[in-house]
């Protein structure tokens, strides 16, 4: 008889079954006493008022700054990570202070003065802590402020029914438009288009690509990416980004920076708003 002390989280695709104690793929998720809980939950790594366009976000509220937020733990495994530091840590190597959602909207609010407009959820895997990032989103509104996702997009029907009525604008990070590649990257390409067309009916969108030389810079997975996203709308906005060698793949070279303006010349042909990042 199968041992009913496992449990099964909802939050991803992936679905972890979890033994008592035992935490998810994400290194976040814990199942304790029967129930799925996140171990990140107001655990703060990374507090900072950053520009709105570093999000990267150029066309919502351009010129405004945005007090972002980052813990630990992301859904994906993705050797290139640029903030593995924090986003592929437990709690046990995180290091980090405890803040309420109250504390935080206070802290945001304080910052109007300085052009911030809200809190952005960023630099980790935000939707890995959705339960935090609901109820701070509540106060943040409450005091007529603005809630921004920086997020991979890995997360179940589940999660974003209850997350996407309080995001006002989304930057989604797509790694590829190859499902080969995702699933090597411990994600899924059609978890992330259902959160793309999801949250764009509810809120403002922006999406990024960072391109890696020899995985997911071709000409013909610009055009397919390209054309879906303008199936759903030419108008979101594209930042096509460089990579630099970062975690496990330091042994490749930056990307060219001709091939990033070649790239969103190809993604232009079909899409309205396409930035080239990183050059």
């Amino acid at each position: 008889m199968e041992s009913t002390a496992f449990c099964q989280c909802s939050y991803c695709m992936h679905a972890c079954r979890l033994k008592e104690g035992q935490t998810g793929s994400c290194r976040v998720r814990t199942n304790r006493g029967g129930k799925i809980r996140s171990d990140s939950y107001g655990a703060v790594t990374s507090l900072a008022l950053d520009p709105i366009e570093k999000k990267p976000l150029n066309r919502f509220h351009p010129g405004s700054c945005i007090l972002s937020v980052g813990s630990f733990g992301c859904n994906m495994h993705c050797p290139f990570c640029q903030n593995a530091e924090i986003s592929q840590v437990s709690e046990k190597s995180a290091e980090y202070v405890r803040m309420t959602p109250e504390e935080l909207a206070s802290k945001a609010s304080a910052l109007v003065p300085e052009g911030n407009i809200g809190v952005a959820y960023t630099y980790n895997e935000p939707l890995t802590f959705w339960e935090f990032v609901r109820d701070t989103s509540v106060k943040v509104h409450a005091a007529d402020l603005l809630n921004v996702m920086v997020s991979n997009g890995m997360a179940s029907d589940a999660v974003l029914d209850r997350i996407l009525p309080l995001i006002d604008a989304w930057n989604i990070d797509v790694k590829t438009f190859r499902e080969d590649l995702y699933e090597k990257w411990g994600g899924s390409l059609a978890a992330v288009k259902n959160t793309v067309i999801r949250a764009h009916e509810h809120a403002h969108v922006e999406l990024t690509m960072l391109i890696i030389p020899g995985e997911n810079d071709s000409t013909e997975e610009m055009k397919e990416l390209s054309s879906w996203i303008a199936d759903i709308s030419p108008d979101i906005p594209l930042h096509i980004s460089r990579f630099f060698p970062r975690w496990k793949m330091k042994d490749r070279e930056p990307t060219p920076v001709e091939r990033i303006y070649a790239l969103a010349e190809t993604a232009g042909e079909n899409l309205k708003y396409v930035y080239r990042g990183n050059c």
